[in-house]
């Protein structure tokens, strides 16, 4: 028992020394800041949902109709230079068309619906797709996105023009504080880009003397975010 209290006695005495004599941590001074960069570059390509709505009295009949009516619209994309690869099906429906008058719910119909999405690589083009594909038989444009293909370089171009803002404001913080700006200690960027693209929502009958649809892309402005921390070198 004497040997267990003496060796108590003895830890606690070595470790208030080491306690002592360890260095204090002194903390780094540091200076924070962020920023937001943009750029702006002009929308080269386009996305366009087409639909094709048909009514008949049976499921059967608005379905036949619908194919036939939407082989023609595919087939003009296909004409107008859209490849097999920038067609694709988005989605297919067939449902009753109801009647609620008070009474039991009837059905009077049915409705089928089919979505395509064409790929558009060039702007310039968007226009004509669209009436061809009324002019064949499609008698929905659902939506029209724009975007760049250059959104990524974009991107990039932003984020540094970010990290200068936030640089440069450190610069002057540091200076006004009497020092200079030490190394970088920490970046990071928060939040996706915006905005990839617009999307405009449209419904529109073909008629057979429309005029050609004009379309105006415009630019498109990518946003980012940045925050930094640097450490602080007070003057001597």
């Amino acid at each position: 028992m004497k040997w267990l209290i003496s060796a108590a006695i003895m830890l606690s005495l070595t470790s208030g020394a080491m306690a002592q004599n360890a260095p204090s941590q002194t903390p780094v001074p540091q200076i924070s800041t962020s920023a937001s960069g943009e750029a702006r570059v002009q929308r080269d390509r386009a996305t366009i949902l087409f639909a094709v709505e048909t009514r008949a009295a049976t499921a059967a009949k608005a379905g036949s109709d619908n194919a036939r009516r939407q082989k023609a619209v595919i087939d003009s994309l296909r004409k107008q230079g859209l490849a097999e690869g920038q067609v694709s099906t988005m989605g297919y429906s067939v449902a009753p068309e109801m009647r609620y008058d008070g009474k039991q719910p009837q059905v009077v119909g049915y409705v089928a619906r089919n979505t395509v999405r064409a790929e558009v690589n060039k702007i310039d083009q968007v226009g004509t797709f669209i009436d061809a594909a009324l002019g064949a038989g499609a008698n929905v444009v659902s939506s029209l996105r724009f975007y760049s293909s250059k959104a990524d370089e974009a991107r990039k171009t932003a984020l540094a023009d970010a990290v200068s803002k936030a640089r440069n404001d450190a610069d002057a913080m540091a200076k006004a504080a009497g020092g200079t700006l030490g190394a970088l200690l920490e970046l990071a960027t928060s939040g996706a880009a915006r905005p990839m693209g617009e999307e405009f929502a449209m419904a529109r009958m073909a008629t057979a003397d429309a005029a050609q649809t004009p379309i105006e892309a415009g630019e498109q402005t990518v946003s980012v975010f940045v925050s930094a921390r640097w450490a602080f070198v007070p003057g001597r």
